[in-house]
C-alpha cells in the first residue's frame, strides 16, 4: 500500500517550495507527484494550430520526488509519518504515526 495518493493534502519537506501545502494531483511511476500549486516551472512553448494551442510562458507544476513530501496532519498541523495496519475486517488502512488516527476510512 502506498503510503502518499493521488487526492491526499501533502507539505513540501525539502526544496524551494519547502513548508508548503498542496493536493497531490498525480502520482507517477519513478517515484514523483505533481502537487497543486507547488514547485511551479515556467516552460516556453511554440505554439500549435493543429492541437489549437497558443505559443508563449505557461506556467506548470513540476513533479517532485516523493521523498521530499509527507502527508499533512490537519489535527496537528504539521507533517506526519504514515503507518499501514489491518482493520479486524480485514481492510488496510494508513494511520498517523503521532497520534494513531487513521486517514482514510472509504
Amino acid at each position: 500500500m502506498q503510503k502518499i495518493k493521488k487526492g491526499d493534502e501533502v507539505i513540501v519537506l525539502a526544496g524551494r517550495d519547502k513548508g508548503k501545502i498542496g493536493e497531490v494531483l498525480q502520482l507517477l511511476a519513478n517515484e514523483r507527484a505533481l502537487v497543486n500549486d507547488v514547485n511551479t516551472v515556467k516552460r516556453h512553448t511554440k505554439p500549435n494550430p493543429n492541437k489549437g494551442q497558443q505559443g508563449g510562458i505557461i506556467e506548470k507544476e513540476s513533479s517532485i520526488h516523493l521523498s521530499n513530501l509527507a502527508l499533512y496532519n490537519p489535527e496537528t498541523k504539521k507533517a506526519d509519518r504514515v503507518g499501514v495496519r489491518k482493520l479486524e475486517d480485514g481492510r488496510k488502512v494508513r494511520f498517523f504515526k503521532s497520534n494513531g488516527e487513521v486517514v482514510d476510512l472509504g
